[in-house]
């Protein structure tokens, strides 16, 4: 997969907006499978700033890896604003960086009413902020969707460091 000029500029403004702050930055990513890392790692002197990303694709690896609770998978699913908070807060804890994301959601094709191709959930968290996360309706096919979240992450990111500055 390539990416596009502007995701990289995307990418790019996030690292130097960790740099001048000292941030260290971790993720959680299912429904993407590790491609805002691969973005992100894809900018020579990432490793600066970016510590570690998580690939938790399946409910158990959200258990094992992230200390999300199997209890709030089983009653919510893994398509789910709470599941993304957990995601994303248990990724700051245990990497000990200072701003976090995560993503989860439906890439498509299959899908469900409840949970239609397409909805992403995204959270950030981090130690100078309230968590938040938020849904997304993104539409195309499975890489449309997919990239589609990896910018709106980059971009909730970004926003997260420059509402902390104001």
């Amino acid at each position: 997969m390539t990416f596009s000029p502007q995701d990289n500029r995307l990418s790019c403004t996030l690292l130097a907006l960790c740099r001048k702050h000292r941030y260290t930055l971790t993720g959680a990513e299912s429904c993407t499978g590790g491609l805002l890392s691969a973005l992100i790692t894809a900018t020579p002197g990432a490793s600066d700033v970016f510590s570690s990303a998580f690939i938790t694709y399946s409910y158990n690896a959200k258990t094992k890896l992230l200390d999300v609770p199997s209890s709030l998978l089983q009653l919510r699913g893994a398509v789910d604003g709470q599941v993304a908070k957990s995601m994303a807060e248990n990724a700051l804890k245990k990497d000990h960086a200072q701003l976090a994301y995560a993503i989860t959601g439906v890439a498509g094709p299959k899908y469900s009413e409840r949970r239609p191709a397409g909805l992403v959930f995204i959270a950030t968290a981090s130690t100078f902020s309230p968590s938040f996360v938020r849904p997304f309706r993104f539409h195309g096919n499975r890489q449309d969707v997919r990239i589609a979240a990896v910018r709106q992450t980059l971009t909730l990111l970004i926003q997260t460091i420059i509402n902390h500055d104001a």
